[in-house]
C-alpha cells in the first residue's frame, strides 16, 4: 500500500512536469507566433507599396526578437524538464516513458528555428 502511493506521488509529479512543460510551450507558441506575424505583416505593408518611405528594420528586429526569446526560452524549459525527470528516474528507481509533452516542445522549438530562418535568412517554406 505505502509503495503504491509513492509510485503515484512519482507519477503526479512527472505529470506536474508536464503541465509546467506545457505551460512553457504556451508562452513560447504565443512569443514566436507574434514575432512571426509582425515580421510578416510589417513585410507585406512594405512590399505592396503602403509605406512607401519605409525603410526601418525595426519592426524585423522586433520581430526577430520575440522568435529568438520564445525558441531560448523554450530550449530553458526543455532543459529544464529533462533534468527534473532524470532526478525522479533516480531517485524513484524507475524509467518515466517519453511524454507527448516533451516531443511536441522538440517539434515546436524546430518549427521555432525554421520561422526564425525564415525571417533572417529567406530560408524554408514560409
Amino acid at each position: 500500500m505505502a509503495e503504491e502511493r509513492t509510485n503515484l506521488a512519482y507519477e503526479r509529479s512527472r505529470l506536474a512536469a508536464d503541465r509546467t512543460l506545457m505551460a512553457w510551450m504556451r508562452t513560447s507558441l504565443s512569443m514566436i507566433s507574434f514575432g512571426f506575424t509582425i515580421f510578416k505583416f510589417f513585410q507585406y505593408l512594405k512590399e505592396s507599396g503602403a509605406f512607401s518611405g519605409f525603410a526601418s528594420q525595426r519592426p524585423r528586429n522586433f520581430g526577430s526578437a520575440l522568435v529568438i526569446a520564445g525558441t531560448v526560452l523554450l530550449g530553458f524549459a526543455v532543459v529544464e524538464y529533462i533534468s527534473f525527470i532524470n532526478r525522479l528516474n533516480k531517485e524513484g528507481g524507475r524509467r518515466f516513458h517519453v511524454s507527448t509533452a516533451f516531443v511536441a516542445a522538440f517539434l515546436l522549438s524546430f518549427m521555432g528555428l525554421i520561422a526564425l530562418g525564415n525571417m533572417l535568412f529567406r530560408i524554408g517554406p514560409l
